[in-house]
């Protein structure tokens, strides 16, 4: 009698379910994982479930879920003798399947939405590329990582763009070599677009003064607010909680995000207790207006949740970006209604983000440091700062004048 199964899904993965037989003709189910994601696996993993079933009618072997190798069967207990497990060449298997194991297996130690954007890139663009090609993980050559940079920059997005795709098979082939998958990394071959050039958007003193004026009976006035003096991302803004706020020590700290994904077509709000990087994790002077305003804040939500009662929103207690019954300001609200706000009161456009850059500038005009305004914004390199706001800091510029003049003997001659 031939051995029957079937394919099924658990936990988003594809399973082989076994019927087995004993020698008294006694059924046992037996579960094997495929190591296959649901998502366009389904008829290699049925491809598969027709190879297991005939070598287990001619050998009496299954697989044992770990990496191909296969184990020996007892007929008569339908439980598995142990044998030495097979080596099995990684460098045979699938490019795409070896990309869906690496990025499950960094899933506990990247940021959540580090790991919601790599396996966006993976099941999007990256399959839709390299699943018609075939091809196995030691087939994939410089030449074509080169092609599928270019098939992105011909569909008319920039090459930033690229070098986050650049930067994940960086990553994941730098494993292979690592972990003897593979002898040589082939994206050694395979060069980094340049960064396209950036220059800031800003809001001028008076712009600020203005926005700040018009917003203040705006849901997102508190986020205009803080965002304005501490040139916050906005997932830091947003993450922004009463046990950051020491009302006694005057300071205000940030250490915990607030981002959204689009996990299947559905967006999922991710929550964070850290930030972007560890010079983002910084304590911050809490200014006399920030302060005013939270501690009126504070009354309010005690007063919302007190008349609302059980309609309020608990979900998010602890949170200062929220609305009147308790639910948490999204980031999409935020970067969907900013703009609606200028363009209703007549400002001039600019993104949320801007806003950071608004502070860094009026930072410089002020006489701070470069170096004090990449520890205010959270860089994690200086040239992060120098990079963005070097053309900005004209008074440095002037004192650099100054210093040629007397070394040339003009004195505090005018330039």
């Amino acid at each position: 009698m031939k051995t029957t199964g079937s394919v099924q899904e658990k936990n988003g993965r594809f399973y082989f379910v076994l019927n087995l037989y004993d020698a008294n003709g006694k059924r046992k189910i037996k579960w094997i994982s495929t190591g296959l994601t649901v998502r366009g696996n389904k008829r290699k993993a049925e491809a598969m479930l027709h190879e297991v079933l005939l070598r287990y009618d001619e050998t009496g072997e299954l697989p044992t879920g770990r990496g191909g190798a296969y184990e020996k069967v007892d007929a008569k207990t339908a439980k598995p003798l142990p044998l030495p497990l097979q080596p099995v060449n990684k460098s045979e298997m699938l490019f795409l399947d070896y990309l869906n194991e690496w990025v499950q297996v960094h899933k506990a130690s990247i940021q959540p939405a580090t790991f919601i954007s790599y396996n966006r890139m993976i099941t999007g663009r990256i399959t839709q590329y390299f699943e018609p090609l075939g091809l196995k993980l030691c087939e994939v050559t410089p030449q074509v990582l080169d092609e599928f940079q270019e098939k992105i920059l011909l569909e008319g997005y920039t090459t930033n763009t690229v070098i986050h795709y650049h930067a994940i098979f960086g990553k994941a082939f730098k494993d292979a070599v690592r972990k003897d998958y593979l002898e040589t990394n082939p994206m050694l071959k395979v060069d980094r677009p340049k960064k396209n050039s950036f220059r800031p958007n800003f809001y001028s003193k008076d712009e600020v003064q203005q926005l700040l004026e018009v917003s203040q009976d705006d849901p997102l006035h508190l986020c205009i607010l803080i965002t304005t003096y501490y040139g916050l991302r906005r997932s830091e803004v947003l993450g922004l909680k009463w046990d950051a706020i020491d009302f006694e020590g005057n300071t205000l700290e940030i250490k915990h995000i607030v981002t959204q994904a689009s996990i299947d077509g559905k967006k999922v709000l991710v929550q964070a207790d850290r930030a972007k990087t560890k010079s983002s994790l910084r304590t911050l002077p809490l200014v006399p207006p920030i302060r005013d305003r939270l501690l009126m804040l504070k009354g309010q939500q005690e007063t919302y949740r007190r008349l609302c009662g059980k309609s309020y929103n608990r979900d998010y207690l602890g949170y200062l970006c929220v609305d009147e019954i308790g639910n948490i300001i999204r980031p999409n609200y935020v970067s969907e209604q900013f703009p609606k706000l200028l363009e209703k009161n007549g400002l001039r456009p600019i993104r949320f983000h801007d806003l950071r850059h608004s502070c860094a500038s009026l930072l410089l005009a002020n006489g701070v440091p470069m170096k004090q305004i990449q520890e205010w914004l959270g860089h994690s390199d200086f040239s992060t700062t120098a990079n963005i706001y070097a053309h900005l800091d004209y008074a440095s510029k002037l004192s650099s004048a100054q210093a040629m003049l007397e070394g040339l003997g003009y004195g505090n001659a005018s330039a």
